[in-house]
């Protein structure tokens, strides 16, 4: 029987939480009171008048010292209810299950969904789990079952995407079924990729970005010379490709970057070779095609929120105009940069001053032409915008 442990929140976060915040802060509950915790332990909230908040489970998550699963203080955290917040996830998805040029989609978004700290992806009937804390990992058989019960799945992977330094734990991701022989070739919007769930922290594609892929691809491709920077498996350049520009060139500093974009290529019929694929510096890169005078009309760039080199480090918060500056200097003139980033720290508002910042110092004017948030199958809590985190700009460079 887990222990319920009742915490009094801090009146300076007590009001939020009541409308609906659902991830509970280190600060807003007091030391002391975190000294008793236990991962997994039900929490239940008051304010300073023993008011009832919330009832949920405590959990170590980046700022979050856990999650409110509950506003209704008699609601059960059981498997019904697991079953429960599953099953209308999942019916939430039924159109993306319904279309055949799509094949892999989330189909719980953590706290979106109403169970912060896990996310499950689906490609093509093999269900993938996410835990982001020791916490919700110890509700696992409450999700396999509740998935047993309301999918029929090929089989079940997961990753823990947690430990002491918040590190991903790197194990057998296989949980039961019958084993998916990888690569596993899903389609998005009638593109091909090549993913894997049994290999490291990440799969081979980011999901989130779907809608930004197929824009690419409809509208902004054909006849450009496109950069794809911080290019991971070239999946922004398979989209280009597919949209007929001239030549893509995709740019990462991990040496399996190569192999896995020229997999995502050959998959989709392009000829790879026809591409430039670089194992270098995307900071190096800049210095390079700035040297060597090479313009691009279509550059993405999508860095990690932060980074870490032997010569540098970089973070999204602090240093993103300086790299949008260094796109600037090598995109043509009405070239279109892709401005992404999925830094929750910073809203889409603070993510367009970096922009504006960065056309400023260049003394380049330009215009904004479309922009994206998460995709409708990464359900988030509309009243908390840092759940929506994904920030994508379609940006003109007009001289």
């Amino acid at each position: 029987m887990r222990e319920t442990i009742t915490l009094r929140v801090d009146p300076e976060y007590a009001a939020d939480l009541k409308k609906g915040y659902p991830l509970v802060l280190k600060k807003a509950i007091s030391e002391e009171q975190q000294h008793s915790l236990e991962e997994g332990d039900f929490i239940e909230l008051i304010d300073i008048h023993n008011r009832f908040i919330g009832r949920g489970y405590h959990g170590h998550q980046n700022k979050g010292i856990g999650w409110i699963l509950t506003t209704r203080q008699h609601e059960d955290i059981d498997q019904a209810f697991f079953t429960k917040k599953i099953s209308k996830a999942i019916g939430l998805r039924q159109d993306f299950y319904n279309d055949d040029d799509t094949t892999a989609f989330r189909v719980f978004n953590g706290e979106g969904d109403g169970i912060g700290g896990l996310t499950i992806d689906y490609f093509d009937g093999y269900y993938m789990m996410s835990w982001y804390s020791n916490g919700i990992y110890s509700f696992r058989e409450f999700v396999i079952n509740a998935l047993k019960e309301v999918t029929d799945f090929k089989a079940l992977y997961e990753k823990k995407r947690f430990d002491t330094k918040g590190m991903y734990i790197d194990q057998d991701d296989f949980v039961e079924g019958t084993p998916g022989d990888f690569p596993l070739i899903i389609k998005e919007n009638g593109m091909n990729y090549a993913i894997d769930l049994n290999d490291g922290a990440m799969t081979g594609i980011f999901l989130d970005q779907r809608d930004v892929r197929r824009t690419i691809r409809d509208k902004y491709a054909a006849g450009t010379n496109m950069l794809n920077t911080f290019s991971y498996t070239g999946a922004f350049s398979v989209a280009a490709a597919l949209g007929g520009a001239d030549k893509t060139t995709s740019v990462d500093l991990a040496s399996r970057s190569l192999a896995k974009t020229i997999e995502q290529f050959a998959i989709n019929g392009i000829d790879f070779e026809a591409q430039d694929i670089k194992v270098m510096d995307v900071f190096h890169y800049f210095k390079y095609a700035a040297r060597h005078e090479l313009k691009f009309d279509l550059v993405v760039l999508d860095p990690p929120s932060f980074a870490r080199t032997k010569k540098m480090t970089f973070s999204t918060a602090k240093d993103y105009p300086k790299l949008l500056a260094d796109a600037i200097a090598i995109t043509e003139k009405n070239g279109i940069i892709v401005a992404s980033t999925n830094n929750a720290s910073f809203g889409m508002k603070k993510f367009k001053t970096f922009i504006d910042k960065a056309f400023k110092d260049t003394k380049t004017k330009y215009k904004i032409v479309e922009q994206f948030g998460l995709p409708r199958d990464f359900r988030s809590t509309r009243e908390f915008a840092e759940f929506n985190y994904l920030k994508v700009v379609f940006i003109q460079k007009l001289s």
